[in-house]
């Protein structure tokens, strides 16, 4: 007996030894990951510690850390095998936040200003119960087959809701989650911040061919990006999108205090306008290009939610910054999936909400008008099906994507917004089956 315990302690002792070799220099990725996601499950969504480990990072390396909650301190920490222990901490208002060793939260301004005010209509204008519409060309009994298959349980679906002229038709959530569940839209939050740079445009404070977009770029040849080429993730610049090692990506956000300055450091190592890159970092250099578009940053925290957030009555988003007070606005907007609807429609009316004219018209045509050298799938943070992505449905179809299979998709030409969340999307979930479901039990 004696013997076989000792083997198996050795048998331990090198299997530690192995992973910790193996994972060592990603230490600070996975405990980073592990905290900061878990702290916006527990304390943003207020889900339970255990659905956060057992759904949210219960994948490989991330699932290796333990986390300890501290509900008073509203902290999640996280380590692996008691190793480089990593801490995120919440702030009412503003989300999670991955502290940095040797680094004191520098945010100190005041929560960003929301209007909560209760609309008085029915959704999507308000937050009433719409009135029973019944579409005779909806085939209600496909439609429900094509949610339910989405929820197949390999699947992980979490929310399904399908919105057709301006009415749900279909809506469906997974155990544990409802309509005023918060779910983190990864990459959708990128399209946020398109609109905000929208709504600026708007309002006559920039335009897509200005220049000249930072003092850092001033002496060289980044002077020439356009604020267009930024939009179309092609401007040039190096950038690593690569999560599966220690990359460009991983290093803005979890070992960076300002990740908005990450993708400004980086050189040009393409042609503006011919270089198309998917790049996080270029999205949050956005961020820090709205920024500087007001005086105070009180002015611009207070900006993205009084402009367009809560115009449109999303209510439940919230946009989480890093240390230095910046919106991660590549990667951290939170709301239910009824709200990241409401955001569809937005562009699905293009740009009017209520008959205010939030985005010109021209601004969303822009956005769903392809960039070079993305083969029709990319627009001004939108992807696109010009290029046939989803053979099954219509090429004017756009959307929002976010890693792990967040989807809101906007269908002009079928008056549809249908959006999906969950925890997959590849081989797992397959989109284009889906979406041909969706839209052949509407008969048009």
């Amino acid at each position: 007996m004696k013997k076989i315990l000792k083997s198996l302690l050795i048998i331990g002792l090198f299997a530690i030894i192995y992973i910790t070799y193996t994972y060592y220099n990603k230490l600070d990725i996975i405990t980073g990951y592990a905290s900061k996601n878990e702290a916006s499950v527990v304390f943003l969504a207020h889900r339970t510690q255990a659905s956060a480990e057992n759904e949210d990072n219960n994948f490989s390396p991330i699932k290796l850390a333990k986390n300890t909650v501290n509900r008073e301190e509203k902290s999640v920490t996280a380590t692996v095998f008691g190793l480089k222990k990593r801490t995120a901490v919440f702030r009412e208002g503003l989300g999670a936040v991955l502290m940095i060793e040797g680094v004191k939260d520098s945010l100190k301004y005041e929560i960003p200003k929301r209007d909560f005010k209760f609309v008085n209509l029915p959704y999507p204008y308000g937050d009433n119960p719409q009135k029973d519409t019944i579409f005779n060309n909806v085939n209600y009994n496909e439609l429900s087959k094509a949610v339910d298959n989405s929820f197949s349980s390999y699947k992980k679906t979490r929310a399904v809701v399908v919105i057709y002229k301006d009415q749900i038709i279909a809506e469906k959530y997974a155990e544990g989650f409802d309509k005023n569940t918060p779910i983190l839209g990864w990459s959708m939050t990128k399209s946020i911040t398109s609109a905000v740079l929208g709504v600026l445009e708007k309002k006559g404070k920039i335009s897509v061919n200005q220049i000249n977009l930072f003092a850092a770029w001033e002496n060289d040849e980044r002077s020439k990006i356009t604020l267009n080429d930024l939009l179309h993730m092609n401007s040039g610049l190096a950038w690593d999108e690569d999560y599966n090692n220690i990359s460009d990506v991983t290093k803005m956000l979890f070992l960076d205090i300002d990740m908005s300055k990450t993708q400004m450091n980086k050189p040009l190592v393409g042609a503006p306008d011919n270089s198309w890159n998917y790049s996080s970092g270029t999205t949050n250099l956005l961020s820090g290009f709205i920024r500087n578009q007001f005086k105070t940053h009180q002015e611009y925290l207070d900006f993205w939610y009084s402009a367009l957030i809560d115009k449109i009555g999303m209510h439940s988003m919230v946009l989480e910054t890093d240390l230095a007070g910046n919106y991660v606005g590549s990667s951290y907007g939170w709301a239910t999936p009824r709200d990241w609807a409401k955001f569809g429609l937005l562009y699905l009316h293009n740009g009017n909400w209520n008959g205010e004219q939030l985005l010109n018209e021209s601004w969303v045509n822009y956005t769903a008008t392809p960039t070079n050298g993305s083969n029709g799938q990319y627009g001004a943070h939108f992807w696109l099906n010009a290029g046939g992505v989803y053979p099954n449905a219509p090429t004017d179809l756009f959307s929002c994507n976010g890693y792990q299979g967040q989807r809101v998709f906007i269908i002009p030409s079928k008056e549809l917004v249908v959006v999906r969340m969950g925890l997959t999307e590849g081989e797992a979930f397959n989109f284009n089956s889906f979406l041909r479901e969706v839209i052949t039990s509407i008969k048009i």
